[in-house]
């Protein structure tokens, strides 16, 4: 049996407010509120119209990791902000070593 599978790769998508947050199951409300608080990379939003808003991939992975962090340990938005801030940053580290440890051997 032949399954059709139906998929896009992440890297190169582009969202607008509304596919963003029916992908990431939040209210535009909710993305909304985190742009104005500054949690979200795109600083450049906050004096445009919400409803021409575009996202791209990084945008989607960091809204999914905040909505977990403020789910899983019942915290307030800046606090998840900035736990995802310290993950986002251990992560360039990591991949900053693997990439001198390459080049030196």
């Amino acid at each position: 049996m032949l399954q059709e599978i139906d998929a896009i790769l992440l890297e190169d998508t582009m969202l607008s407010l509304d596919d963003l947050a029916r992908s990431c199951q939040v209210s535009r409300e909710w993305i909304v509120e985190h742009v104005q608080w500054g949690l979200l990379s795109d600083k450049n939003l906050i004096d445009t119209d919400p409803n021409v808003w575009i996202f791209d991939s990084h945008s989607f992975l960091r809204i999914k990791r905040i909505v977990a962090i403020e789910r899983n340990f019942e915290c307030n938005p800046e606090l998840a902000g900035l736990v995802a801030d310290l993950i986002e940053e251990v992560e360039s580290l990591r991949t900053r070593l693997r990439a001198s440890e390459l080049n030196q051997s």
